[in-house]
């Protein structure tokens, strides 16, 4: 067996470990337009965080695995999984691209916006039950003509092909 294979080198656990502070940097700034500047997420801005709420300790799981010099193959593996999880992330945020500049239909569940919330007269925290999230067609924000999920999109297939190249890269 080559040394790549049995021992962990340090280019896998510099990406493991690039990749979970761009994981966190990624998915920290969805979460600073929501409690910072006040965008309130649809369904599919939500489901779009799942790779990153997922990938962030995968990828620390394998900085560690490097750490603790476990065979090579580990770390590689876990980059793989996670750039499958950046994979399936391109596909969230094409996806919801595609629904904001209606090329497809969205999800049934997410297009349909309800007018302003009446309290009739009781309190807010009363109501809450009755928030309906903002509709998953229509862009809250854009950012150099791309919505969030355009980013998102951007986002996931540099982080998927940093992935694979960390995965792949011959020691």
């Amino acid at each position: 067996m080559s040394q790549s294979m049995t021992t962990p080198t340090r280019g896998p656990m510099l990406t493991a470990a690039f990749l979970t502070v761009a994981m966190a940097a990624t998915v920290g700034s969805a979460l600073a337009f929501q409690y910072i500047g006040g965008y309130i997420p649809c369904k599919l801005c939500y489901e779009q965080r799942i790779p990153y709420y997922v990938g962030v300790p995968l990828m620390l799981l394998a900085v560690l695995a490097a750490v603790f010099k476990l065979p090579a193959w580990i770390t590689r593996a876990l980059l793989v999984v996670g750039g499958l999880l950046m994979v399936y992330g391109l596909y969230l945020g094409i996806y919801h691209s595609g629904v904001e500049w209606a090329w497809w239909p969205g999800p049934t569940d997410c297009t349909n916006v309800a007018g302003p919330v009446d309290t009739g007269g009781k309190g807010v925290l009363d109501v809450l039950d009755k928030f309906v999230p903002p509709s998953c067609d229509k862009a809250a924000l854009r950012i150099l003509g791309l919505s969030l999920a355009g980013w998102n999109a951007i986002a996931s297939v540099i982080l998927a092909a940093i992935a694979f190249r960390g995965a792949y890269k011959r020691a």
